[in-house]
């Protein structure tokens, strides 16, 4: 399989190929491509024509898929129901493979002290919510923009205290433990026996998201960003989360 350079600037990005899952291996994001972005992380709603989509790319990609997410996966999980497939979650720290295996990094020690400064910090702004997670913690300022910089400020400054990672998304500011991300889960994702030799393709949309869509063009795949032009790594685009499903319900071999 060939490779192409990575786009990086955000040049005008033609829609994915209809062919372009045949011989592939799939990796889904979860927020902002399959599901709409909410207000609060437990206010996403799945509806019943997404999990069928994903159930049917699951059957006809022969189990080569996998939705990898900033979220647990576990939470993943429970969203999407009995699809089946591999879910990657933590941003590439845990995994639950289809077949029952699972692994996941150690939590940090200081995550109740992160998380307690998180929401110290939410208490001075009205609409800021702190996530825990398994193996970190996320300040969201979607309902705040406000406090944005604080938010940042507060993540980084953690982050950096503890040795931890500091993350950036959409209104979102992250600390987690350092050591995976997105494009290493697909990188270990396609060691697996149904996976190698086939070609990878990622879809997704945050800027958490780029890990992945340069592993993919590193192995001769490719990415594809939901949601508007901008600078990328991925090589084509959807519009938006609607136009996402509706080209995975069409593109999936058959």
């Amino acid at each position: 399989m060939g490779s192409m350079k990575p786009q990086t600037r955000a040049a005008e990005r033609a829609a994915p190929p209809a062919d372009l899952l045949r011989n592939a291996s799939l990796f889904l994001d979860f927020d902002g491509t399959l599901v709409e972005l909410a207000d609060t992380p437990d206010a996403v709603r799945v509806g019943e024509e997404t999990r069928a989509v994903v159930a049917n790319l699951f059957e006809c990609l022969e189990g080569r898929l996998a939705i990898v997410s900033g979220r647990s996966a576990l939470e993943v999980g429970e969203f999407l129901g009995t699809c089946g497939c591999t879910v990657v979650g933590s941003h590439g720290l845990e995994f639950r493979f289809a077949d029952g295996r699972t692994s996941s990094s150690d939590p940090p020690a200081e995550l109740a002290a992160i998380v307690a400064a998180m929401r110290e910090l939410a208490g001075a702004f009205d609409g800021v919510i702190v996530e825990p997670k398994p193996l970190g913690a996320v300040l969201h300022f979607r309902q705040c923009p406000e406090a944005e910089q604080a938010c940042l400020d507060l993540a980084r400054e953690l982050a950096d205290a503890h040795g931890l990672h500091f993350q950036t998304g959409k209104m979102m500011a992250e600390v987690r433990p350092a050591g995976g991300d997105k494009g290493s889960a697909i990188r270990r994702l396609m060691e697996e026996p149904a996976m190698r030799g086939t070609r990878p393709v990622f879809v997704g949309d945050d800027d958490t998201d780029e890990p992945g869509f340069r592993a993919v063009e590193a192995m001769g795949g490719a990415g594809i960003l939901v949601g508007p032009e901008r600078p990328s790594a991925a090589r084509y685009r959807l519009a938006d989360v609607r136009a996402a499903v509706e080209w995975l319900a069409q593109a999936c071999p058959r």
